[in-house]
């Protein structure tokens, strides 16, 4: 359809290595282990949308997760003209979430189960430690 997909992982990600304020921000949470703000997430889409690709329209993933996102994104105006929900048992997000490690510097993503790395707990290019993020914890 010609539209970007906007991932707000991807964004994150992006911010950090081209060391906005933004991805500044963000990356001094992420490196403390904490989950971003729904500021730095709304600033960052914000942002993203007053890119020239996302004139004739574009594809949210996993955004909004809060309802404060939801809510900053119908105060500002933006659009949405569907919503896809994709329903998946509870258990399968939990074995999904829970299995989820990242290595921190890259953001590169393994499973436990179904994207084991080379070594258990290490990346598989820099052998640096894998984590598991606090949003993926069983209990969050």
């Amino acid at each position: 359809f010609g539209i970007p997909q906007i991932s707000t992982g991807d964004m994150l990600r992006a911010a950090v290595k081209a060391g906005t304020p933004l991805g500044i921000e963000a990356k001094k949470v992420m490196d403390a282990g904490g989950l971003v703000s729904d500021d730095i997430i709304i600033g960052l889409v914000k942002d993203r949308l007053q890119q020239s690709d996302c004139k004739n329209g574009y594809l949210f993933d996993g955004f909004p997760r809060t309802i404060p996102q939801a809510e900053a994104m119908k105060d500002a105006g933006v659009p949405i003209d569907y919503v896809l929900e994709i329903d998946v048992p509870f258990d399968a997000i939990i074995e999904r979430m829970s299995g989820r490690r990242v290595h921190v510097a890259s953001g590169r993503t393994y499973h436990v189960k179904y994207n084991p790395p080379k070594n258990e707990g290490q990346d598989d290019e820099t052998g640096e430690p894998l984590i598991q993020r606090d949003d993926d914890k069983e209990e969050t």
